[in-house]
C-alpha cells in the first residue's frame, strides 16, 4: 500500500524517490507531435498524430499507466496527448509539451503578448477498451487520458469536450495478442455509437484520442463508427506512435487513409511508411 501512495522508482526508468522524473517526462514529448502512420495503414484509417514514439521510457510510462494502474502518470501522459491533439487541430505544427504550446502562443508572458489560438471548438472521443480490459484494470486508461488531455487544452483557451460515446457490441480478442494482419478483421464491425450519441456528434468535429497505436486497426475502427453516426473525423492524436514520418509537420498522408480536408472530404497523398517494428 505504502508503494502505490509513495512510488518507490520512476515509471520509465526506476530512479528512485519520484513517480516520473524530469528526464522521462521529458521523453514523452520528444521529438516533438509529428503525423504518422503505421507500415500498412488500414483503410479508413485518419491523419494521425503522436506525441512521441512508442519505445523506451514513453512504453514503459503508458504500460504502468494503463496495465499497473499508475494513476499519478495520468495528468503527465495527458499533457503529452494534449499536444499530439493540438498539433492535429491545427494541421501540423504548435504542439509539444505545455509550456512550448504556450510560449510559442505568447502565453506564459505578462500580459500575454498574443490572445489564445481561435481554433473551433471540437470534440475528443477515446477509443472504447472492452468491458472486461477495463474492470481488470481496475480503470479506463484512454477515456482518463482523455480527461487530463482536455483539462490541458482548456488551460491553452481551447473549446473541448471529452465525448465517451463509443462502444464495443461484440466481443473481440486481445489485439495485443494478434498481429498485424488479424487486428483489422478483429474490429470489423466491433465499435459502434452509443444510443443518442448522434446528436452530440454533429455539434463539432472530432479528434479520436488512444494512448498508442500500432497497426492503426483501433482508430480506423473508431473513425467508422463517429462517421456511421453522422460524426465527422478531424483527425486523431496519440501519445506514443511508430517513427515519424520524414516529411515535414503538416504533409502528406499516407496511402491507406488521409488527413480531412476543411470541406470534411478525406483527401489522399503518398508518404514515406514508418520503418518496420
Amino acid at each position: 500500500m505504502s508503494g502505490l501512495l509513495l512510488p518507490a522508482e520512476c515509471a520509465g526508468c526506476g530512479a528512485p524517490r519520484t513517480v516520473l522524473c524530469e528526464e522521462c517526462g521529458a521523453a514523452l514529448h520528444e521529438p516533438g507531435a509529428r503525423e504518422v502512420r503505421p507500415d500498412a495503414p488500414p483503410e479508413g484509417l485518419p491523419a494521425v498524430w503522436a506525441a512521441t514514439v512508442y519505445a523506451d521510457q514513453p512504453r514503459a510510462v503508458l504500460l504502468a499507466h494503463k496495465e499497473r494502474g499508475a494513476l499519478g502518470l495520468a495528468r503527465p501522459l495527458g499533457e503529452a496527448l494534449a499536444g499530439a491533439v493540438y498539433a492535429a487541430v491545427r494541421g501540423g505544427g504548435g504542439g509539444g509539451a505545455p509550456e512550448t504550446r504556450r510560449r510559442e502562443a505568447g502565453l506564459t508572458l505578462t500580459p500575454p503578448t498574443l490572445t489564445p489560438p481561435t481554433l473551433p471548438p471540437f470534440l475528443l472521443v477515446p477509443v472504447p477498451s472492452s468491458r472486461r480490459a477495463v474492470a481488470a484494470r481496475g480503470h479506463d486508461a484512454t477515456r482518463r487520458l482523455a480527461l487530463a488531455a482536455a483539462a490541458d487544452l482548456r488551460r491553452d483557451g481551447l473549446t473541448v469536450r471529452v465525448a465517451a460515446v463509443l462502444r464495443q457490441r461484440r466481443a473481440v480478442a486481445d489485439q495485443s495478442g494478434l498481429g498485424a494482419r488479424d487486428r483489422p478483421a478483429n474490429l470489423s464491425g466491433a465499435l459502434t455509437a452509443v444510443r443518442g450519441a448522434d446528436r452530440l456528434l454533429r455539434t463539432a468535429p472530432v479528434v479520436l484520442v488512444d494512448d498508442l497505436m500500432t497497426t492503426g486497426a483501433s482508430l480506423a475502427a473508431a473513425a467508422r463508427a463517429v462517421e456511421e453516426a453522422g460524426g465527422r473525423v478531424l483527425a486523431a492524436a496519440v501519445v506514443g506512435g511508430p517513427a515519424p514520418l520524414r516529411h515535414p509537420a503538416g504533409g502528406r498522408s499516407g496511402p491507406g487513409g488521409g488527413r480531412n480536408t476543411p470541406d470534411g472530404r478525406r483527401g489522399r497523398a503518398p508518404g514515406t511508411p514508418a520503418p518496420p517494428r
